[in-house]
């Protein structure tokens, strides 16, 4: 099984104690985050086809990329770099320190090993369509030679979403707005053509209907690029988790409600302060997600 950890939250920024105790004890019981009983996930490196990692922030992880490494299973990190104004990205890691990050995991365990993620792609008056291709141009430019696979997708406006952005445009004076698809199509196929400039395949995540004939559909939990850094076949179906979605089968260990990044328009977190205040509730940086518990 592939186990990703995970899209629910930021194991390797905020959690990595608690995923280096849960990879000593073999495995982790998971909250089901649509009710009943909890799940446990074996992570017994003969049990693991592979892993994907999630991550705005992967420094507080390099000690256990390295042990998962040294069990000889095969990771890839999914890096979101964006560059927002602080009014969108209130707590995460400068860009440039990302595409840094990116290019000594790439250093160290291979180019295969990181993709960057350029998503959501949020349109508001600080961050237009115009501002988002040269943002997008730099940390292109920054990553050439790092990585070959660049993921975008527009933000889905979940009730959530809504909620945080008119928020967050009130204290921060800016508006915000959801474009036709006409216009995604657009944005997405320049965004293509400069991630070409820079040796990168554009893919969007899960929205088939921007997708244009230089930007195709991304596989986030790729089998195929697993095992091209394993070395080995990886065998493994297809079963996304939304309509749209081509991952491949995989288990995710995160919660919602458990990162403190702050994105305004994040879909895994209802309330920042709450996560915060849980975070701080254990030592810093070994809060185990809710509910998530490493079980010997």
């Amino acid at each position: 099984m592939i186990v990703s950890a995970s899209y629910r939250t930021d194991i390797p920024a905020f959690h990595a104690d608690w995923f280096g105790r849960c990879l000593a004890a073999g495995s982790c019981e998971v909250a089901n985050p649509y009710g009943g009983a909890p799940y446990r996930v074996d992570l017994r490196p003969q049990r693991v086809d592979g892993f994907v990692f999630w991550t705005r922030n992967a420094a507080p992880f390099a000690g256990a990329l390295e042990r998962v490494s040294s069990l000889r299973v095969p990771f890839v990190v999914q890096f979101t770099a964006t560059g927002y104004p602080r009014a969108l990205d209130a707590h995460t890691i400068r860009p440039e320190d990302a595409t840094a990050q990116m290019a000594e995991l790439a250093a160290r365990h291979g180019r295969r090993s990181v993709v960057w993620r350029y998503d959501p792609v949020v349109i508001t008056s600080l961050t237009p369509a115009d501002w988002h291709e040269r943002n997008f141009s730099r940390l292109a430019a920054g990553l050439c030679g790092t990585v070959d696979e660049c993921v975008v997708s527009f933000a889905h406006i979940y009730r959530k979403t809504r909620r945080r952005l008119d928020d967050a445009g009130r204290r921060n004076g800016f508006s915000w707005r959801d474009p036709e698809t006409e216009e995604k199509r657009r944005l997405c196929a320049r965004l293509a053509a400069c991630a070409a400039e820079f040796g990168m395949q554009l893919t969007v995540c899960s929205q088939p209907g921007f997708t244009v004939s230089s930007a195709l559909p991304a596989r986030c939990i790729d089998a195929t690029r697993l095992a091209d850094v394993a070395g080995r076949d990886i065998p493994a179906r297809q079963k996304g988790n939304r309509p749209g979605c081509l991952c491949a089968e995989s288990r995710d260990i995160g919660a919602y409600d458990s990162c403190a990044h702050g994105c305004v328009y994040c879909y895994a977190v209802s309330d920042h302060g709450r996560a915060v205040r849980a975070l701080k509730g254990s030592k810093a940086g070994d809060a185990a997600p809710d509910a998530a518990r490493s079980h010997s």
